[in-house]
C-alpha cells in the first residue's frame, strides 16, 4: 500500500473500491486521515494545522461542510474568507494531502443545529432529514451552490477529493431510505463523480437504517476495535473496512467535567485498526473552536435534559485547540510510523521518514487587564424599534433571527401583591425584569415559574432570552428558540408583546465607551471593555476574573461564551485576531454585581480544568 511519504507530484485520476481494498491508480491504498474542520480554524492557521497533520503520518484530511455558515439567509451564499472551502482543499493538495468531504446537509459535529440553517425552522411544518418537499428544495439549492465549486477538485478532474459522504450518521436518527436515495441522487445530479459512502455507529439498527445497499459503509467508534470491525463486516461482506470517525477524545458540556482520553489507550486502539488493514479517519486530529454562537447542544436521550456544548472543541485531540502538539500526538505518531515501516519492510522498501513539524506560533501573555464599565445593554436598546409586535410571543426563528438573544416586552396592568409568573417553555435561558429591575431567572430545564411581588398598576415585564445553542444530535433536533407558547401572570395569559431581535452580529456603538465606576447595577446586563497594547501577536487564552456569564469579543470578533459554571475556564484567542499596537477586549456581562471588579488574564497556555473525566470506559460502552 502507498504511504504518505510517496505523495505523487501530480494527482492520480482514479480512486475506487476493488474487492476489499481502496485502489488508487490501480494500487491498493490504506487511507490514514484526520478530521479538521476549516470553519473551526482561522484561514491564516490552515497551513500550520495541515502540516502537523502530515507530520503525524497521515495522507488525507477530512472535513465537514457547515451549511448554516454558507447560506445564512435563504438563497444568499458565502464561500469567502474563512469559508473559502475551495482554498482549503487546494491548500491541502499543494501540501500533498488527499481530501474527504462530508457535505451533509446535516453534519452533527457538536455544531449549532448540526450545521443546518436556523431559518429552516421558520416553517412551522418543517420536517428535517426526510422527504419533506420544502426541506429537499432547500438542500438541493444548497448543493447547487456548493457542489459546482468542489467538482473541479475531484480526483477524476486532477484534484485531491477522493470521496464524499451521503448524509451523516443517519442510522442514529431516521428511517427514510427514499431521502437517502434522494440525497445520493442530488449529489450525482450536481456533478459528484467520486466514491460515495455513509458512516454510522457499528450496530445492527444503525447500519440497517443509515445506509443503502450499494453504498460503501464505514463505521464510527472509539474502542472495541475487533468487534466493531466485525459488525461492520457482517453488514458489508465485501469492501474495504474504514473507521470514518475514530473517537480519540470527546467534547464538553457546560456544567460537566472536562473530558479526556488517555493517549496511550487511544494509540493502542489506533494500532489495532491499522493492523487489521482498515483505513481510518482520526476524529478529531484537531478540533479547533466553535467561535461566537456556533456551539451545538445535546438532549440527554433518557431524561431529555438540555446539554449546551462549550465553545472549545479541543476534543482532547492529538493537536490541542491552539494547534500545539500533545503527548497523544507523540503516542499516535509512534504507532503510525511503526506501521508504515513494517509495511515498507514487507515490500522490501527503505523505511519511510515523516516530515518535520512547522515552528510553533508565538505566545502572548499578560495578566490583570482591568475592564471598565461601558454602556448598559438596555440603554443601548433605547429608541430601538421592535422587530415585531404580536399578540403572542413568537420564536426567534419566526422573527427571522438565528443566534444571540431576544428581548420580549409586555406592558401589564395587574393588582399589587404576590403573583406567579409562568411560561410554557423557554429555550434556553431567560432573565426576567419588572420595570427595569432584575427579579429572577427561568431556565429550560429548571422551574418554569417565578414568584413576583407585582408593583401594582401598569408595569413593564421583560424577558431577555438567550439561545445557548441548538440541539445537533438526536430526536429533539427541531430546537426552536425563545419563548415557546404562553406566558401567564397568575391565571392570566399575557398578550400583545414587543419583540426585539438582538443577534449581536455587531457590537453596539456604546459597548466600548467608558462610564463612571458606579454605573454598574447588579443583575442588569452591561458591556465592559479595555484597550491593551501588543508588540507581537501570539496565541493565548482569555480568562475572565469576576464575571458570571456573557460573551467575549476581541477587536469586534466574537470569541464565545464565558460562564463560571465551567468546565471551560478560558477562551482561545488565535494570534491572527491580534494586531501590533492597540487592541480592544469587550465583554457583555449578563449578571454583573455592583462594585465588583472585572479583569482579564491573557494566558500563554490553557488553564487546567478543575474536574476531569477519562472517556475511555464510556467509549467502550457506548452501544
Amino acid at each position: 500500500m502507498q504511504s504518505p511519504s510517496a505523495f505523487p507530484t501530480s494527482p492520480p485520476s482514479t480512486f475506487a473500491v476493488c474487492g476489499d481494498d481502496f485502489v488508487l491508480n490501480g494500487q491498493p491504498v490504506q487511507l490514514l486521515s484526520g478530521a479538521l474542520h476549516y470553519f473551526r480554524v482561522l484561514p491564516e492557521q490552515w497551513e500550520d494545522r495541515l502540516l502537523k497533520l502530515k507530520a503525524l503520518g497521515l495522507n488525507t484530511v477530512e472535513t465537514y461542510v457547515a451549511w448554516n455558515l454558507h447560506e445564512p439567509r435563504p438563497g444568499e451564499f458565502c464561500f469567502e474568507g474563512g469559508l473559502d472551502l475551495v482554498a482549503f482543499v487546494q491548500l491541502a493538495q499543494r501540501l500533498g494531502l488527499w481530501v474527504i468531504v462530508r457535505p451533509g446537509p446535516y453534519i452533527c459535529a457538536e455544531w449549532e443545529f448540526g450545521g443546518l440553517p436556523a431559518w429552516l425552522l421558520a416553517d412551522s411544518d418543517m420536517a428535517l432529514r426526510c422527504s419533506y418537499p420544502p426541506y429537499l428544495a432547500a438542500v438541493d439549492r444548497f448543493f447547487a451552490a456548493l457542489l459546482p465549486l468542489l467538482t473541479p477538485l475531484q480526483i477524476t478532474e486532477g484534484g485531491p477529493i477522493l470521496a464524499m459522504q451521503v448524509e451523516n450518521e443517519y442510522g442514529s436518527y431516521g428511517s427514510d431510505t427514499d431521502y437517502l436515495a434522494w440525497t445520493e441522487a442530488s449529489l450525482r445530479r450536481h456533478g459528484v463523480r467520486v466514491l460515495l459512502f455513509t458512516s454510522d455507529g457499528p450496530t445492527d439498527h444503525m447500519l440497517t437504517h443509515g445506509t443503502l445497499p450499494h453504498l460503501l459503509k464505514t463505521g464510527n467508534f472509539g474502542s472495541r476495535v475487533p468487534s466493531e470491525l466485525a459488525k461492520l463486516r457482517e453488514h458489508q461482506p465485501r469492501g474495504p473496512l474504514m473507521c470514518m470517525e475514530f473517537w480519540n477524545g470527546w467534547f464538553d458540556h457546560w456544567g460537566e467535567p472536562h473530558h479526556t482520553r488517555d493517549g496511550e489507550d487511544a494509540a493502542r486502539c489506533l494500532g489495532q485498526i491499522l493492523e487489521a488493514g482498515a483505513s481510518v479517519n482520526i476524529f478529531m486530529v484537531h478540533g479547533g473552536t466553535s467561535f461566537g454562537f456556533m456551539n451545538g447542544a445535546n438532549t440527554d436521550l433518557k431524561t431529555g435534559a438540555y446539554q449546551p456544548t462549550v465553545n472549545s472543541y479541543d476534543y482532547d485531540a492529538p493537536l490541542a485547540e491552539d494547534g500545539s502538539v500533545t503527548p497523544k500526538f507523540i503516542a499516535m505518531k509512534a504507532v503510525i510510523l511503526a506501521h508504515l515501516r513494517a509495511q515498507a519492510q514487507a515490500r522490501g522498501l527503505p523505511p519511510p521518514d515523516l516530515p518535520p513539524l512547522p515552528p510553533e506560533a508565538p505566545r502572548f501573555d499578560r495578566q490583570g487587564l482591568a475592564l471598565v464599565p461601558c454602556q448598559p445593554w438596555f440603554e443601548a436598546l433605547q429608541g430601538l424599534a421592535p422587530t415585531r409586535i404580536d399578540v403572542c410571543p413568537r420564536s426567534m426563528e419566526q422573527l427571522g433571527q438565528d443566534y444571540g438573544f431576544t428581548l420580549y416586552r409586555c406592558r401589564v396592568r395587574h393588582p399589587k401583591g404576590p403573583v406567579t409568573l409562568s411560561v410554557q417553555a423557554v429555550h434556553d435561558r431567560a432573565q426576567v425584569f419588572v420595570d427595569g429591575r432584575p427579579v429572577g431567572l427561568l431556565e429550560r430545564d429548571g422551574p418554569l415559574s417565578l414568584a413576583l411581588d407585582w408593583p401594582g398598576g401598569e408595569a413593564t415585564l421583560e424577558l431577555l432570552v438567550e439561545n445557548q445553542g441548538r440541539v445537533n444530535y438526536g430526536p429533539q433536533l427541531q430546537d426552536r428558540k425563545g419563548l415557546l407558547g404562553w406566558v401567564r401572570l397568575g391565571i392570566n395569559v399575557l398578550q400583545r408583546w414587543e419583540h426585539f431581535a438582538l443577534p449581536l452580529a455587531e457590537l453596539p456603538a456604546g459597548a466600548t465607551q467608558a462610564r463612571r465606576a458606579g454605573s454598574v447595577q447588579s443583575g442588569l446586563p452591561q458591556f465592559f471593555s479595555a484597550d491593551f497594547e501588543v508588540d507581537e501577536p501570539g496565541d493565548c487564552f482569555v480568562r475572565l476574573n469576576g464575571g458570571h456569564k456573557g460573551q467575549v469579543w476581541i477587536n469586534g470578533f466574537n470569541l464565545g461564551r464565558h460562564w463560571v459554571r465551567g468546565p471551560q475556564l478560558a477562551l482561545y484567542l488565535p494570534w491572527p485576531l491580534l494586531r501590533p499596537g492597540r487592541n480592544s477586549l469587550t465583554v457583555l456581562e449578563l449578571q454583573p454585581e455592583a462594585g465588583q471588579a472585572l479583569s482579564a488574564d491573557f494566558c500563554a497556555r490553557l488553564p487546567q480544568a478543575d474536574e476531569v473525566v477519562d472517556m475511555a470506559p464510556t467509549l467502550a460502552e457506548l452501544w
